[in-house]
Formats: structure tokens, C-alpha cells, sequence
């Protein structure tokens, strides 16, 4: 992919979206381009920070999608604070024949570029003209995770501040569980935009991925169909949105799904 400094970022810092207005009320102002330099101190930093390298998203989408479960997402405002949210809902879009994918029979736009970059790649679009969703991609031609519900775990203000900050009227305050529980409001909370697009997260110093504390073993995934696809055939129903069970930070859980996955286990103990 090009360079951060290439005439494509150019553009895009041109362009017509603008930052998150919850920034300036935080007092901070939104980092432009926080690629890093060559500098000691950043290596120091990344490496106490246990940040997930580019070995770990270079996987097949679907299991790229489950492993990014119980991990979490960090992202440093330019104030220096870092919102933490451990990542509990994902869904995978493979490409190629996936009919509810961007990149559907192998079509690489200006807009999708993002998902045909090397794994860890952030590839983030705009819906409504006014929300954002952020994907992560994976192995796989055209294939990437989209991020769906996070839990949130460190500076909880700051995520609220940016979420209210983005609402059109006061209303009362957000609970903690509706912070980050669908792809665009963890998107607000995190403070992720167009900027962000084309960001290598083994990289990057403004949001990067640590290990969560312990791994997730596959019976606690509950896979399903995905969110919002609407008339895409057999795509529409297939098992590609992946969420950790009894989470209560999980935007949509799939009541019958649980109830196949109980039965199954309690007979696989009897």
C-alpha cells in the first residue's frame, strides 16, 4: 500500500468529514498522522505494550474474526489517554463470493483499498454519510473483520464524553454497556474516523491490539448470521458474526443459537 504520506491521505485530510467535535471538548485536538517516526522511545513503548504484531492478524478471516475475541482494542488520544475496550462481537467478511462483502467478486474501489492491504490493515468507511465502522483485514483476498461491540474497560468518561459529544440532543447519560455495543458507537467512543483508514495496527501509536488476559476457548463463541444484510442470498444467513456468550456488552445475542449450543453440551456430557 502507499505510504502514509501519499497523495491519497492527502486527499483524505482535504476532505469534506469532520473530526469528532468530543475531541476538542476533551481539550486535545485530533492527531492528524500518528504513524510512527523512528524513535527510540516508540520501540520502548510498543514493546512494554505487548501490541499484537502483524504475525497475529495474518490469518483466514473466520479465524482471525474468533481470535480477535477477549482482546483489546487501545487507542491514545492525543492528550495521551488511552481508552481500552476488550473486543466481544465480530463479524467476517470473506470477499471474493461473499455477497454482503465490499469487496465482492474480487472489486477493489478507492473506498475498499484498505481490505486488499496486508493483515492488520484498519479499513474504515462511512455509512449515512455521518457513521463510521472499523474493520480490521485479515489473510484473503479482499477479506476483513469488521469490529461490532467492544466492553468496555479504561477511562470510561472519555468514551462518553466523545459518544455524547456525537448525539444530536442532551439525553441522559449513556450506561456503560451502551458505550461501544454496535460498530458505530464504538467508533464514536474510540474516537476512530476516516483518518484511521489504512492504518497498520502493528504499527500505528495512536490504536493498536493487546492480548486480552485469558484466551477464549471456541465454547464460548457463539457464531450467527450477520447484522443489517438484508437481500444477499444464502450470505444473509450464514454463521459469520462471532460473539463471546452471556457478555452483556454484545450488541445483538442469538437466543436460539444459545439454546442449540446448551443442548449440545449438555449432551456431549451426558
Amino acid at each position: 500500500g502507499p505510504p502514509r504520506g501519499s497523495a491519497l491521505s492527502a486527499l483524505q485530510s482535504k476532505s469534506s468529514i469532520a473530526p469528532f467535535d468530543g475531541l476538542e471538548n476533551l481539550n486535545v485536538t485530533p492527531d492528524r498522522d500518528s504513524s510512527p517516526k523512528s524513535s527510540k522511545y516508540f520501540v520502548v513503548e510498543k514493546k512494554n505494550s505487548h501490541q499484537l504484531e502483524s504475525d497475529f492478524f495474518n490469518q483466514p478471516c473466520i479465524s482471525l474474526a474468533k481470535s480477535l475475541l477477549g482482546q483489546i482494542l487501545v487507542r491514545k488520544l492525543p492528550d495521551g489517554r488511552e481508552l481500552r475496550g476488550r473486543i466481544v462481537e465480530t463479524e467476517a467478511y470473506l470477499g471474493g463470493e461473499d455477497e454482503a462483502s465490499h469487496s465482492k467478486g474480487g472489486k477493489q474501489t478507492q473506498r475498499n483499498t484498505a481490505m486488499f492491504m496486508k493483515p492488520g490493515t484498519l479499513y474504515v468507511y462511512q455509512i449515512y454519510g455521518i457513521y463510521f465502522c472499523v474493520n480490521i483485514s485479515s489473510q484473503g483476498e479482499g477479506a476483513a473483520v469488521l469490529l461490532r461491540s467492544l466492553e468496555p474497560l479504561e477511562n470510561l468518561d472519555a468514551m462518553r464524553a466523545l459518544r455524547s459529544a456525537a448525539r444530536k440532543a442532551p439525553t441522559t447519560a449513556l450506561k456503560d454497556w451502551q458505550l461501544c455495543n454496535g460498530p458505530s458507537k464504538l467508533c464514536q467512543a474510540f474516537a476512530i474516523d476516516k483518518d484511521f483508514d489504512q492504518r497498520d495496527l502493528a504499527r500505528d501509536a495512536a490504536i493498536w491490539v493487546v492480548p486480552g488476559t485469558k484466551p477464549q476457548g471456541e465454547q464460548d463463541v457463539v457464531a450467527t448470521a450477520r447484522i443489517g444484510i438484508g437481500n444477499r442470498g444464502e450470505w444473509a444467513q450464514k454463521p459469520l458474526r462471532f460473539y463471546l456468550r452471556g457478555n452483556k456488552y454484545v450488541s445483538v445475542v442469538d437466543k436460539k443459537v444459545e439454546r442449540e449450543m446448551a443442548a449440545l453440551s449438555c449432551s456431549s456430557l451426558s
